[in-house]
């Protein structure tokens, strides 16, 4: 697909995707969306996925409202269950995804960024769902997420009001990993975090995260059986054969898969 929204950078193993619409704060359009399931749904190879905007005030500053306000019912659906499937796409990528946010990140874009295995941001980072300000409400995921990340009645403020949070207010209610003073010291740090995971099983790591999204919300019991058989599958990869092999051999283990 010819990617006119999107700026793609691999380098050692981390893909950075990059939403590049500077002159609409990188409103996600339907084109954008598009761009994003067709690469999300198409992705191999990176082991890691690093999530921003291009720089300036906005991470995404939301859906594109301008496309929005001509909408009917049926269209408003249509374009919500794109935005849908584009961040279940996010969530269940076999790979870790890191949200780099610098700037505004509302409605659609908080959405996204809930949608990463986690978040980093700037100082200069805005979070909110404001779509009850527009007559609408979260529709790529914003209702069924954001509770998870910060409780539920912190969630229904957050939505209710169209509030806004800062990225230290983020940071203290677990929506936030880490707040750096600059854009720079994020994305390094991101990449850093991003270049030790690539160098665990991939194997395991793709195990992990499909472990945690599955028992989300589900009762202890049977997020254990889960999670046991998970366990049961990693005796059977190469990467447990080559890790362990390593750790008894003393030596850096090197996973093929």
């Amino acid at each position: 697909m010819d990617y006119r929204n999107l700026v793609l950078d691999e380098q050692g193993g981390v893909l950075t995707v990059t939403v590049n619409r500077p002159h609409a704060r990188n409103a996600l359009s339907q084109r954008t969306l598009t761009e994003l399931r067709h690469l999300l749904s198409t992705l191999s190879g990176p082991r890691a996925v690093l999530l921003t905007g291009s720089e300036g005030p906005a991470f995404i500053a939301g859906a594109d409202i301008r496309e929005m306000a001509a909408m009917n019912g049926e269209e408003g659906e249509a374009f919500g269950a794109l935005g849908q499937e584009v961040t279940c796409l996010l969530e269940r990528l076999p790979v870790p995804v890191v949200a780099c946010v610098d700037g505004y990140a509302l409605g659609g874009g908080c959405e996204m960024a809930l949608a990463c295995d986690f978040v980093y941001a700037t100082r200069k980072a805005v979070f909110g769902q404001p779509e009850v300000l527009l007559g609408l409400i979260p529709g790529f995921g914003g209702c069924v997420r954001l509770f998870r990340r910060v409780g539920v009645a912190r969630a229904r403020e957050m939505i209710y009001s169209g509030r806004r949070v800062d990225a230290a207010e983020a940071h203290r209610t677990g929506l936030v990993n880490q707040v750096f003073d600059t854009r720079e010291e994020m994305f390094a740090a991101a990449r850093l975090v991003l270049a030790d995971i690539a160098a665990n099983s991939p194997a395991a790591v793709a195990a992990c995260k499909s472990v945690i999204n599955a028992a989300d919300g589900m009762p202890v019991g049977l997020g254990l059986h889960v999670e046991l058989e998970a366990f049961r599958h990693a005796f059977t990869t190469d990467d447990m054969r080559e890790g362990t092999a390593a750790f008894l051999g003393k030596r850096s283990p090197v996973f093929r898969t």
